[in-house]
Parts: C-alpha cells; sequence; structure tokens
C-alpha cells in the first residue's frame, strides 16, 4: 500500500470515531469490543512500564519509580522492551508515579544544532507534551510534571508545568547522536537530565506517601491470558477524559470498572467468558489496523487529537508505541515494494532512491532510516552492526554517475565499493521506518512526496 492510499484509508476510519458508535446504544458484543481496543494501550503500556520500572531482575530494568536513568548507547536487537525503537538518538527514561506528588524534570543547556526532547506520554499513550528543542529551545531548566489531581502552585524557577491525565506515566528523553565519537557528549549532556519529586526541589517536607500496590506481574503471554484483570486495575490510574464519561460508564455495564477484581461477583460466567474469548480476535482485529496505518501523521498526538479514536490508538500502540507526534517528528513505513508486495530479504533486493539531495527528507533536525524484521517488530542483527542509515552520514554516502543516491535495502553485501549505502535486512520480511525529526512544512503538507521502495532486478 503506498503512502497516499494509507492516509485515505485513515481519513476514512476517522469518519466513525468511537464516539459516535457509542451512541448507538450497542449490544454487549460491541461495548466488550470497545472495551478491548480502549484499554489495550493501557495494558500494552503497562508492559513496557512493569519492565522497566518494578522487574528488577529483568533484562531491560531501567530503575524505580519517578528516576531519570540514561544509557550513552544507541538500541541494538538485544533492546526488547519496545518494538520498532529507534538507534539514532541515545534514550534517557523516567516512569513517573504522580499519585503522591508532581516530579520535577531538569534539562541541562546544550549547544545548538543538536536536537533534545522529553516525551511526555500517559498511560493511555498520549503524547500530552514536550520539553526540549521545539517548544523551548536549547536553554534547557526546571520543568514540573503533575498528575490530574495536583492543584498546587509552581514554585519560583519552574520553566512550565505539565499536567498528566493520569497518575502513571512515561517520559522518554531522546539526546540527537551525530555519529560513534560523539558518544562521549552525548554521556555528558545525559548526566545533566535529573529527576527529583517537588518536595525535594523545594526543600519542604514530603506529602504523605501513595498507598502500597502488589503491581501484577504482565509478560507477553499475560497480556493476552490476564488482559481483562489487567485492564480493571490499570483505569484506576486513568480517570476518564473529559468526554468519556458516558463511555466508561458503558464499560461498566460489562464488568470493566476501574480498581475492581475481574471478574467480580456480579458477572455472569457467560459473560467472563465471552470476554476471555473475544481478547484473541480482537488482537487479531487490532494487528490488522496496523496495515492500514499509513504515515504517522494522524495516529499519534495528545489527548484532543486523539478523541474518539481508539481503534487507531490500539493499532499504533500495537505498531509502534511510543511514536512522537507528527509535530515533532514524522515516521513513514515502507513495508512493500513497488508491486505492492511485502518486501522479503529472502526472495529479493530492494533500493530507496533520491534523485539528489535536494530530494533528501526535508527537516529541522535531522532524519534517519531504520530496519526491522517484520516478525519481531525490532532491530536486525548484521555483520556491520548497522541498523540505520541518517543524515549524520552523507558525508559517506556514494552517489552513482547521475547524481543519484542509493540506498540498498538487502540481506546481502551489494559489494563493498557499495556497503557504505548498504542497510542490512534480514532474509525474511521486513519493514523500514523513515523518521523525520522536526519536520519542515513542506514534509507536513505532503509537497515532499517520498520515494517508493524499488524491487532490484
Amino acid at each position: 500500500m503506498n503512502r497516499r492510499s494509507c492516509l485515505k484509508m485513515c481519513a476514512a476510519a476517522l469518519l466513525t470515531p468511537w464516539s459516535i458508535r457509542a451512541q448507538a446504544e450497542p449490544g454487549q458484543s460491541d461495548l466488550v469490543r470497545q472495551a478491548f481496543e480502549y484499554a489495550y494501550p493501557l495494558v500494552k503500556n503497562y508492559l513496557t512500564i512493569f519492565q522497566y520500572a518494578l522487574d528488577p531482575g529483568g533484562s531491560q530494568y531501567k530503575g524505580p519509580f519517578n528516576t531519570l536513568n540514561s544509557a550513552a548507547r544507541v538500541y541494538t536487537p538485544k533492546d526488547t522492551a519496545v518494538i520498532t525503537p529507534n538507534s539514532d538518538t541515545p534514550y534517557s527514561f523516567i516512569v513517573f508515579d504522580l499519585r503522591a506528588e508532581p516530579v520535577v524534570i531538569s534539562m541541562p543547556e546544550i549547544e545548538a544544532g543538536r536536537y533534545y526532547s522529553l516525551q511526555l506520554v500517559d498511560l493511555y499513550t498520549h503524547n500530552v507534551d514536550y520539553v526540549g528543542t521545539r517548544l523551548d529551545g536549547n536553554g534547557g531548566g526546571d520543568f514540573l510534571v503533575a498528575g490530574p489531581d495536583w492543584r498546587g502552585t509552581a514554585p519560583a524557577g519552574i520553566r512550565r508545568v505539565v499536567v498528566m491525565p493520569t497518575t502513571l506515566a512515561v517520559g522518554i528523553v531522546r539526546t540527537q547522536l551525530f555519529d560513534p565519537a560523539d558518544i562521549n557528549r552525548i554521556a555528558e549532556i545525559q548526566a545533566g537530565y535529573k529527576a527529583q519529586p517537588l518536595s525535594a526541589y523545594t526543600g519542604n517536607p514530603p506529602p504523605q506517601a501513595a498507598p502500597a500496590l502488589d503491581w501484577p506481574v504482565i509478560n507477553d503471554a499475560k497480556l493476552a491470558t490476564d488482559f481483562w484483570p489487567l485492564a480493571s486495575f490499570l483505569l484506576k490510574f486513568a480517570p476518564p477524559l473529559p468526554w468519556e464519561t458516558e463511555l466508561r460508564g458503558g464499560f461498566e455495564r460489562v464488568g470493566l470498572t476501574a480498581g475492581s477484581a475481574w471478574p467480580d461477583k456480579a458477572m455472569s460466567a457467560e459473560l467472563a467468558d465471552e470476554m476471555r474469548t473475544m481478547v484473541q480476535p480482537e488482537l487479531k482485529a487490532i494487528f490488522s489496523e496496523v496495515k492500514n496505518l499509513g504515515d504517522s501523521s494522524t495516529i499519534f498526538g495528545t489527548p484532543e487529537f486523539m478523541k474518539g479514536r481508539y481503534l487507531t490508538r490500539a493499532a499504533a500502540a500495537m505498531g509502534g508505541i511510543y511514536g512522537n507526534s507528527v509535530e515533532e517528528a514524522l515516521y513513514l513505513t515502507f513495508n512493500r515494494d513497488e508491486q505492492r508486495e511485502t518486501l522479503d530479504g529472502s526472495k529479493h533486493r530492494y533500493v530507496l532512491s533520491f534523485a539528489s539531495k535536494a530530494q533528501l527528507p526535508p527537516v529541522d533536525a535531522f532524519w534517519s532510516l531504520t530496519m526491522y524484521d517484520t516478525a519481531s517488530q525490532l532491530l536486525v542483527d548484521n555483520p556491520l552492526d548497522r541498523y540505520l542509515i541518517n543524515s549524520a552520514m552523507l558525508p559517506g554516502l556514494k552517489a552513482n554517475e547521475r547524481g543519484e543516491i542509493l540506498l540498498y535495502l538487502q540481506h546481502e553485501s551489494p559489494g563493498k565499493e557499495l556497503e557504505s549505502n548498504w542497510l542490512p535486512a534480514p532474509s525474511a520480511p521486513f519493514y523500514a521506518v523513515m523518521r523525520l525529526y522536526l519536520p519542515k512544512p513542506e514534509a507536513l503538507d505532503k509537497s515532499w512526496i517520498a520515494p517508493h521502495v524499488e524491487r532490484q532486478t
């Protein structure tokens, strides 16, 4: 499917948002289906939250709640907690528990020309706000992140306040890496990222701690087998958005109640069995929707931007959770060739061509093209340890005799003389994602047209 067709399908889907379907007094099965689509992103998000902040013995553990943890390296195939990760920007992470008090995030001042951002994602997977280059420049400062019930006043020294709609949330800091030799500078910048409770920032006594909880264990299998108990548990951290009161009331009629055990004593065995049986078909339905998402311009954003588009939100969480809002980064997914066939490194060799440097992605920060294995949705292990080609690599890319820049997407080497332009693919189905950080207007209004992936003969 080409980019324009995908956008048309997404636009058609947006004409029948859930807010309209919910007014049609759906039957019990429809309510269960809607509840699943609504709750899936929360459960998917909790899978990462658990691995990052609640499983100290796990391979993906970063640190406890409300601590900012950095890694002065880029992602590799060994990083498996987040699907479709980028490998351009070393990450820093924080998982927020905002039940007791806000958290103050401190960003250091950095040099002009280097991109950095703090993406603030609520439990629903909305991009509530950003801190960093686009909105605040590179001057750094202290930023207060509060939960939905906070009614305090920001102390002196706080540049901005961000109120999250949920008490559990995720913060993702991306810091641009120019080249491998730049990694020491990245470590210096990351050392300046800090998080502390508001009481510590002001020097006041801390408030009463939030109640201790028995956090449920989750993994890929439990996401399906324990979906409904997990959804009920998580909804207590996610109050209904202003336009969702009636919708959430409908979910309660089928036994999905925030913070309650599932199934509860009032639920019939027949309904509980129906809800369990629907999990696998609904997962397949969301996966089918992933294929129709097109580029990222309509699938990630604020709660207001995503209002009523619950199936789209679920598919985006399944296909690439924590994707940026389009103002911050535009994502273009390449998963078919010009003959509309799935890209497969075991069958064909492919090329992505730019007629000249003028046709390269228009950005104010940087662009990249990253390779992923379709089955795992993770980076691809390869002999070059190369997972992407980006704008910082332009000086080393070779142009042909016509001035074209050809990027080779294939499993086998195109030959030593062309390996500078080689993005290694698996010997299996794959897809590639092009990211445009701080896209220019011509990328957003579609006057710049991305090239197609072409099969080589």
